[in-house]
């Protein structure tokens, strides 16, 4: 860790003097006591729930204000300020811009493990500082914000500027505030600390930056004064130019999981600000610090006439610390040291000055008596009684305990102005003793308890008793232990001085000077809590769950008035005539039914036929044509009782010997075929090779691809090397001395690989010499000799001109590595029909079979989906009753799998049954009556909740999971949690990106654990119970009964199938540069050296070589290289085949050698071999990458790197992408068309036109009414007409070299097939038009029709561009040969990057994969490529709404033992709390207020049951809280009160009623704060109003009214829980973990005295206490976190309250985005997209999720309320008309 910065002694003999730019007069010191630690705390009172956070934040933006006017008359004088101001105001409009852009995300959800940020230490700062606590406290908060990264898994480093302290110099105690704390980390913490850079652009930071690139910065981006801004300003606009992510202080929060904040992406736009100003920004930056920096060199004055120099000060520390260290020489206490020095330099300057001011006094006399409220300076005595207090409140510091001191009263006060400037001067010394003492050496101080140099609310409570109470006559003993302390401090501080006069330690106080304003001094009251206890609840839930938690909790009485009036709602039913307690329609029932197998409606039927044929289309463009697996129940049975009853015959029966000789002459038949397909093509091919190559070998390798026979297949092979290496031959004479084409090359030997591979049994002697001629020509002599011993005779000279030019093992590793044999099994088996499976997939068989449970984790494309196929087939083969699940993330991935299901898949059923059933928010059919469902994780919760579903959920035999690392999103994972511990059948959980599948799948094998006992348990009470019926009734035993399996097997695979290659991509004038990355070029030394080369960092065989070349360059005399020289490898030499598992092993071989590099210290040759295998793309804009993008994708067409799937995460610019290259076709083609062909086109458009009305109407005419003649005239005119159509049809037909498309992929039938599902589609014009260039977009605002669609077209080979979004990253099934990231977005994390670029490679058709990054930051780009994915740790999984579905399953389900066992899995088995006590704990506790909450808002009874309007509530469980305050709001009969018709009796309501119900509901269900800089661009919106109205009064009344029960209700639980803490360790600070627990003092009278309180901070940590926080405080939900017991781990966020002002630390308000609104009135996506700050994408599926929570609120209320004709109700359906209405026009 860097030291923090200290000047020496000669610095400071250089220096000049020092002065302040303010004179410390009253006024300006009245609004600083808002800023002082030391400033009042605001009164706690329920009137309002944000009075305690606007006291606050008011204050600081009170200070704000003030001294912004003051630096803005300042700067006025300063001609550098002056000249820079315009570009500073520019700057700040410039960020203001960039800062609205912002997107609230989790800025740990990637990286986390292996990358680290950089914390501003000055904005970290800022972010605690406006909560004015003591430093103690502050330091407390610091550490807690800090250790809260860490147990997160974070890494960082805290940076602090040198001459950014400058800007605090007029703040004396915020100078010693930012000195403590930089000395606290570096002596007391391991976190990396730096001090040793300048400013925000120093070279040495830029070097910094560039060296260790941070993931992110995290900056504030406002200061507390307009410089401070300015420079903040520069740093945040510099961070963005140099490719860095920034992300800002304001509004950030925190979960168990989470941090949220608000991030800034870097964009072009930045590097070029930067680019362009580069001179302003230096120059400005340069202003403000040399400017902040000059108060420093002139005297800084007190009370007018005292004045001092800072650099006298400085010399008086010092030679103070060296006299002290000759006083105390063994050392002392940072605490007393501090002290001592602080008071010894106050006095020795004040007398210095007073002395000063006598020599001056009479000629300034006059001057100064003619100033009006001149403040009078201090005497001396006066000082000194001061500097006694301070003497004795860290006597009282050292000697009390943090127990006791938590407990002193607290007492607002301000200092008086007399006495304020004497204690800025002391906080100077403390600030310049600090500094001095953390660089003095040679003598042992203690720095421990740095965070505790002072303690205001102390030392205003020491000087409270001696001003009031000791002068009333109160006199109270002091105490041995601090007398003699405090003695011993006041006497070393004298001597230090050198100085008398100042009198001894006692009396304290010798002058009767208030040093407090008797005024503003009060001792604060502390009103009384609620009662404190919980409501009692009989349940056996929650008796097992937290029964032994209960038992030491206290309990409210059955009397008590919070028990007697737990009845609610009850008035209003009456009133209004609703049912609260009404059941209601499930989401299952809402859902819309799509059709029903059940159903014999005839329109039903036939539609069920169209979906079904079209899904076997869909199926097909997936699979191919697979013959469908016909499962017939009865024969299967039949086949399985004759098995069972048949002895097994020793010898085959007449028939099968008959079927064999069948089939051996079919098997002829089909090779003597094949046979004479090859002589008449071999010719054909050879010609064709011959003449184009590549083209001819296509057709080659298409003939050996469909052939069966084994020897046909020998004989093209042979056919082919011959072939091939006389093209080799000729193309070598042919080049002479020129470079070869080695792609020719490459060919020969692979058929060399291929013969010897596979046919090496047929192959004969004449084989043998030719295999051996072509390796002697290559210049493979050794490989030759190994494979014929008897060398074949050769003119070495004459092929030598043949030679490829290197050796035998480097060629194949370079040119031919996609090539390389892949190990894999020959041997077939019967349980797969179509292919041969690995080990690894027949182990999943296994599972299957067994009945088992697996976490199966594959690549994408590896074949780990076959095992739920597997699964489905054995569960359809045992009979029509048992389900399969099949549960995907997406609604895309549910379409894909029905379509996988259909075309493989038939089944004879009874009536009413269906094979395949879907289940989606969206649609529904069959979900119920199928055998196999598929659907997605929220709808199956909902069935597996559902009381009344249970016999359906008891049918399920198996559960697959695809895509199960969705468990680590952000969004729904819960669900994902939810599912798994719930199921009680077999699962299979699929993912190719689960970083600790270990952890996962033991957390599973605990929850299978759980339910082998617990259907132990219910298995034995059911015996029990019918013990007595079976006693005399003997039952038949089940002959076939399937053995459950409680075991969770991990099946791990980690072999792509393809290698993948990455490239980078760049401008450079015209021209679009592609370079090559290898995957070492993403890699540090120092990230090889903690965390190694990343698992899934693999090579391919060519970048292998390229490593050992980089390290041979970097390393000439390099000790390994001759070992590890690819013709020296030990698994190459010698050998004729390199097969892919020796190119892996020398991969692994130099990898670890690397490594070993590091170990021996060879850190600098390992640095230049990743920086030679860098690549070095040039930078441009991205605009200008964007209008190349079409020429871009041109460019991989010329490469052959098509078919490709473009990446963006903007759904605007994927369709303007898609757009832009179907432009650039057009274009193409009107070039190179003839001028006077579009002349034709528009004339024959034109009479096309004009004939199309008299065409209509002749073919409208009865041919038998019409004479011969006019037929003939009509025939003419109808010939003619077709006659111009066909012609027009070939006019503009696009060529084929102006097209994508590949036309033969797709015959017309099936595209017309495909297209007519488009016909009702608003964009199908433009799709079809796209399409016929080969060109397609998908994203998720799209209907289903309209992906579907794209993916089948590119699935079959037709389209072979597609842009999209991150719709195809999940499971899709649409392999391509590219992939291509065209825009950077903090969602392109690790786990996106994976499971897009997993797409490239389609196996079978691609040998090798491509990914392309287009426009990504390079530093990014080695972000994504090095690190790993996130480690699934689970979500927080309880909600009060979740409780409350849990419990409304255990009291209602038909099988209350089985629900109930559920219920108990889902709140014991969550993967958080999974081996994780504390977080165990944490959930029970949640648990607890939950259930309290439920009580005493009406939703549950004593008895655990859900009653009121609880259905309600937990139908809107996706919105909570706002759909109890929905609830709050109908009870209350608000809403009856809002939804007043126009007229009496009418049942239309106004626009403005409609408005206002719209504005109430935006409140609730369409919450998105905007940052808080966005109010600066207030006024500059066009269509939208951006920021939403306040609610009405009534309504935010009522807000306020149930946010105020709810503080209630969660402060009283906190006093009850308070006894779960750990108060051991509540006395230690989290990070540095320094224990200020101490021995009671309790002969102290006076320290008796003080702690005389009726202050109760039963549930607040000790540190919070030392701020005045006491347990009322709890009662308001913004102190929860902050002043809370830390070890109870209780979060405020996960407390429902709805708030309707939202403030940043700064006390600037976060507005809330008023999209909802603005879209009802102008129902335009583009508004919101340029005004409202959301991207298309944000702004289609907010508004979609606002028209879902209208419907599901019509519906409900719909149900519960009797009388139709409710003014709620109708003016409900009348706003979810219409909104939905808007909704389906754009």
């Amino acid at each position: 860790m860097a030291a923090a910065e200290t000047d020496s002694e000669e610095e400071f003999k250089e220096k000049g003097s020092y002065s302040d730019s303010s004179d410390f007069d009253f006024d300006k010191n009245e609004v600083e006591n808002y800023f002082l630690e030391d400033a009042s705390l605001p009164d706690y009172d329920d009137s309002s729930e944000m009075q305690n956070v606007e006291g606050i934040q008011q204050s600081f933006v009170a200070w704000k204000e003030v001294q912004e006017e003051l630096d803005e008359t300042c700067s006025h004088q300063d001609p550098g300020l002056q000249k820079n101001k315009t570009f500073l105001k520019k700057l700040s409009e410039f960020i203001w811009r960039f800062l609205s852009e912002a997107k609230y995300v989790s800025i740990l959800n990637d990286f986390v493990e292996s990358e680290f940020f950089v914390i501003d230490g000055d904005s970290l700062i800022l972010r605690y500082l406006c909560d004015q606590e003591p430093y103690l406290t502050f330091v407390y908060s610091v550490e807690c914000f800090l250790n809260n990264f860490i147990k997160k898994g974070a890494k960082f480093v805290v940076v602090f500027f040198k001459e950014v302290e400058h800007i605090y110099f007029n703040f004396p105690d915020l100078l010693f505030l930012r000195t403590l704390l930089i000395q606290h980390l570096e002596h007391n913490t391991d976190v990396i600390l730096h001090t040793e850079f300048s400013n925000c652009l120093s070279p040495e930071w830029q070097v910094f930056l560039k060296e260790s690139y941070p993931y992110f910065i995290i900056i504030s981006d406002t200061g507390l004064t307009s410089f401070q801004t300015d420079y903040l300003n520069i740093f945040l606009s510099h961070s963005l130019s140099k490719k860095l992510n920034v992300v800002l202080t304001s509004g950030d929060e925190s979960d168990a999981l989470r941090v949220y904040a608000y991030h800034v992406q870097s964009k072009y736009a930045h590097r070029k600000f930067y680019g362009q100003h580069e001179k302003d920004f230096q120059s400005a930056c340069r202003s403000i610090l040399n400017y902040v920096a000059r108060f420093q060199d002139t005297e800084l004055s007190l009370y007018k006439h005292l004045t001092f120099s800072l650099t006298e000060m400085h010399k008086e520390v010092h030679r103070a610390i060296l006299l002290l260290k000759t006083l105390w020489p063994k050392g002392s206490d940072i605490r007393r040291a501090v002290c001592v020095l602080t008071c010894a330099t106050g006095l020795k300057m004040y007398k210095t000055m007073l002395e000063k001011a006598k020599v001056t006094e009479r000629t300034k006399a006059g001057k100064q008596n003619s100033k009006k409220n001149k403040t009078e300076a201090l005497t001396l005595e006066e000082v000194a009684d001061l500097c006694r207090i301070q003497c004795l409140t860290v006597a009282f510091l050292c000697n009390l305990p943090l127990s006791q001191r938590a407990q002193i009263r607290v007492i607002k006060s301000f200092w008086t102005a007399q006495a304020l400037p004497l204690i800025k001067l002391l906080q100077r010394c403390d600030w310049l003793v600090l500094k001095d003492l953390s660089a003095t050496h040679k003598w042992e101080l203690d720095f421990t308890y740095l965070p505790d140099l002072r303690d205001n609310l102390l030392c205003k409570n020491l000087l409270h008793y001696y001003e009031v109470e000791y002068q009333a006559g109160l006199k109270l003993d002091l105490g041995k232990e601090i007398e003699s302390d405090y003695q011993h401090l006041w006497n070393t501080a004298t001597t230090l001085t050198g100085l008398s006069g100042f009198g001894d330690a006692f009396p304290v106080r010798k002058t009767s000077t208030l040093f407090l304003q008797e005024q503003l001094t009060s001792i604060k009251e502390c009103a009384d809590v609620p009662s404190i206890g919980l409501i009692a609840v009989k349940s056996d839930i929650v008796e097992k769950y937290v029964g032994t938690i209960l038992k030491d909790l206290p309990f409210l009485s059955s009397n008590d008035s919070e028990v007697t009036s737990l009845s609610r709602h009850r008035q209003f039913d009456e009133l209004r005539h609703w049912h609260s307690g009404k059941p209601l329609s499930d989401d299952y029932d809402r859902t819309k039914q799509s059709f029903d197998a059940k159903s014999n409606d005839p329109g039903y039927r036939k539609q069920l036929q169209k979906y079904q044929t079209y899904f076997q289309l869909y199926g097909r463009s997936l699979e191919g044509n697979m013959t469908q697996m016909i499962v017939n129940e009865e024969d299967v049975k039949a086949c399985t009782n004759a098995a069972f009853n048949k002895p097994k015959k020793s010898h085959k029966s007449k028939a099968e010997i008959i079927a064999e000789e069948n089939q051996k002459r079919l098997e002829a038949k089909e090779e003597k075929r094949e046979e004479e397909q090859w002589c008449v093509l071999e010719k054909t091919i050879e010609k064709e090779i011959k003449a184009n190559f590549k083209s001819g070998i296509n057709r080659l390798d298409k003939f050996l691809k469909s052939c069966q026979s084994r020897s046909v297949k020998f004989c093209a092979e042979v056919a082919g090397l011959n072939i091939c290496f006389e093209v080799w031959k000729e193309h070598c004479r042919s080049q002479g001395e020129r470079p070869k084409d080695l792609d020719i090359a490459v060919q020969v030997m692979r058929r060399i690989h291929i013969l010897w591979g596979k046919y090496q049994d047929q192959l004969e002697k004449p084989h043998l010499r030719a295999l051996t001629r072509c390796l002697q020509c290559f210049g493979f002599e050794k490989l030759a000799v190994s494979l014929n011993s008897q060398r074949v005779e050769s003119d070495n000279e004459k092929i030598a001109k043949y030679a490829v030019g290197t050796g035998a093992a480097r060629f194949q590793l370079q040119y031919m590595g996609h090539y390389l044999f892949r190990d894999e099994r020959s041997d077939s088996d019967p349980r797969v029909r179509h292919f041969i499976p690995d080990t690894w997939q027949r182990e999943l068989l296994d599972v299957v079979d067994n009945n088992e449970s697996a976490v199966i984790v594959a690549p994408t494309s590896s074949g780990k989906t076959y095992a739920s196929y597997y699964c489905m087939e054995k569960v359809l083969r045992k009979g029509n009753d048992g389900v399969v699940v099949y549960v995907s993330p997406t609604k895309a991935l549910v379409n894909q799998v029905v379509g996988v299901i259909t075309n493989r898949f038939s089944k004879k059923l009874p009536d009413g049954l269906a094979l395949c059933g879907v289940f989606t928010r969206d649609y529904r059919h069959d979900a119920l009556n199928c055998q196999i469902l598929v659907t997605v994780p929220q709808c199956l919760e909902i069935l597996m909740l559902c009381p009344h579903r249970q016999e359906w959920v008891k049918k399920i035999k198996y559960v697959i999971f695809d895509e199960v690392h969705c468990l680590g999103g952000e969004i729904g994972a819960e669900v994902w949690e939810h599912l798994l511990v719930m199921i009680r059948c077999p699962f299979l959980a699929l993912s190719a990106t689960i970083s600790n599948p270990e952890h996962l799948t033991e957390w599973l094998q605990s929850v299978k654990r759980y339910w082998q006992q617990a259907d132990s348990r219910i298995d034995h009470a059911g015996v029990n119970s019918s013990s007595t019926a079976s006693r005399f009734t003997k039952k038949p035993q089940k002959q076939n009964a399937e053995k459950k399996s409680y075991r969770v097997r991990l099946v791990l695979y980690g072999e792509r199938y393809n290698d993948l290659e990455k490239y980078v991509c760049s401008l450079k004038d015209d021209d679009i540069l592609i370079d090559h990355y290898h995957p070492c070029a993403a890699l540090t030394v120092n990230h090889i050296e903690k965390y190694g080369i990343p698992s899934d960092v693999s090579f391919s065989p060519r970048e292998s070589v390229q490593l050992y070349d980089a390290m041979l360059n970097s390393w000439p005399g390099w000790p390994r290289a001759q070992e590890l020289e690819p013709e020296k490898f030990i698994c190459f030499k010698n050998n004729i085949i390199i097969k892919k598992a020796d190119a892996r092993k020398y991969e692994q071989e130099l990898k670890q050698e690397l490594h070993d590099w590091i170990v021996l210290k060879h850190k600098d040759k390992v640095n230049n071999v990743l920086e030679s295998l860098k690549p070095h793309p040039i930078d441009s804009s991205e605009g200008e990458k964007r209008r190349k993008f079409a020429h871009f994708v041109d460019k991989l067409n010329e490469m052959g790197k098509l078919p490709a799937i473009f990446f963006m995460f903007d759904i605007h610019l994927v369709e303007m992408s898609a757009s832009a290259v179907s432009m650039h076709l057009s274009r193409k083609q009107i070039r190179m068309q003839n001028p006077n062909t579009q002349k034709e086109i528009e004339n024959l458009r034109a009479k096309i036109d004009k004939m199309k009305k008299n065409v209509r109407t002749l073919k409208s005419l009865d041919p038998k009414k019409q004479t011969s003649s006019k037929m003939v005239n009509i025939s003419v005119t109808l010939n003619e007409y077709e006659a111009l159509k066909a012609r027009l049809s070939k006019l503009t037909q696009i060529p084929a070299d102006h097209t994508y498309a590949n036309r033969k992929a797709v015959d017309e039938k099936t595209f017309g097939a495909i297209l007519f599902r488009l016909r009702r589609e608003k964009d199908r014009f433009k799709q079809e038009m796209l399409a016929l260039g080969g060109i397609g977009y998908h994203h998720s605002a799209m209907s289903s029709k309209q992906r579907q669609f794209v993916e089948m077209l590119f699935r079959m080979g037709y389209l072979q561009v597609v842009t999209a979004t991150s719709t195809l990253a999940l499971g899709i099934n649409m392999p391509c040969k590219s992939v291509v990231f065209v825009e950077d977005s903090v969602y392109l994390d690790a786990l996106n990057y994976r499971q897009m670029s997993g797409r490239a490679g389609r196996r079978g058709q691609d040998l090798i994969g491509n990914v392309f990054f287009y426009d990504i930051p390079l530093p990014k780009v080695e972000k994504l490529m090095k690190s790993n994915v996130p480690e699934l740790k689970g979500q927080f999984p309880l909600s009060i709404t979740l409780i409350l579905r849990l419990l409304l399953l255990a009291t209602r389900a038909d099988d209350e033992t089985d629900a109930k066992a559920k219920v108990l899995s889902v709140l014991n088995h969550s993967l958080l709390s999974f081996r994780q006590p504390m977080n165990k704990e944490m959930l029970k506790i949640y648990f607890i207020f939950s259930l309290q909450f439920l009580l005493k808002e009406g939703y549950l009874d004593q008895e655990g049951k859900p009653v009121g309007y609880a259905g309600l509530v937990s139908h809107l469980h996706y919105h909570a809280p706002s759909n109890f305050v929905l609830v709050d709001f109908l009870t209350r009969g608000l809403l009856h009160k809002l939804c007043q018709p126009i007229t009496k009796g009418s049942t239309i309501f106004s626009d403005t009623v409609m408005e206002n119900l719209v504005l109430v509901l935006a409140h609730l269900f369409g919450r998105k704060h905007l940052p808080a800089c966005y109010a600066n661009l207030k006024g500059k919106f066009l269509q939208s109003k951006v920021f939403l109205d306040d609610l009405p009064e009534e309504f935010a009344l009522a807000v306020e009214t149930y946010n105020r029960e709810i503080e209630n209700n969660f402060g009283c639980f906190l006093l009850t829980a308070a006894k779960l803490a750990d108060m051991e360790q509540e006395y230690h600070l989290p990070l540095s973990k320094l224990d200020f627990t101490g021995r009671d003092i309790d002969n102290s009278d006076l320290a008796s005295h003080l702690m005389k309180t009726t202050k109760r901070i039963t549930a607040i940590s000790p540190f919070a206490c030392l701020s005045g926080m006491v347990d009322q405080d709890l009662f308001s939900i913004h102190n929860v976190n902050k002043a809370v017991l830390r070890t109870l781990d209780v979060n405020a966020n996960n407390v429902p309250v709805l708030w309707m002002k939202k403030f940043d630390y700064a006390g600037r308000k976060m507005p809330l985005n008023a999209y909802a609104l603005d879209f009802y009135k102008h129902g335009s996506l583009q508004a919101l997209t340029q005004d409202n700050g959301l991207n298309r994408g944000d702004a289609y599926n907010t508004v979609k999720d606002f028209v879902l929570a209208i419907k599901a609120i019509e519906i409900s209320l719909g149900e519960l309320c009797e009388n139709t004709e409710d003014n709620v109700v109708l003016a409900f359906k009348q706003l979810e008309k219409t909104y939905s209405g808007k909704f389906e026009l754009v």
